[in-house]
């Protein structure tokens, strides 16, 4: 594994209101079958493997992302764009705002198919 940090992150913004600043903090580079593992500050998990023909882009959306309390959601935003997004399950509240703040739009809770 090589992580290259931005110093000082590089900020810029999103979102249909372009009102969300995002800090790009850095770049992973992982070699075949290496995993990185991303904590939020609860202690949930969410697993990035690389491998020879790409990445598990999740951990299994049925299984280990809802046992760490995941919900995972298929989004079209207002340009007709898709998203996988993983959604904290006490704050389905907050993310069903943020999808009407941005005009965003639930497809499916792919953890229910």
């Amino acid at each position: 594994m090589k992580l290259i940090q931005n110093k000082p992150p590089r900020v810029f913004v999103v979102g249909k209101n372009k009102n969300i600043s995002i800090s790009d903090c850095g770049s992973i580079n992982l070699e075949h079958n290496e995993q990185v593992t991303f904590l939020t500050d609860d202690g949930k998990e969410y697993d990035v493997v690389s491998k020879e023909w790409g990445f598990y882009a999740t951990p299994s959306i049925n299984k280990r992302l809802a046992a760490q309390g995941f919900k995972t959601a298929l989004v079209k935003n207002y340009e007709g764009v898709y998203f996988i997004m993983l959604v904290e399950k006490e704050k389905v509240s907050v993310f069903k705002k943020y999808l009407a703040e941005e005009k965003n739009f639930l497809i499916q809770w792919l953890d229910n198919v």
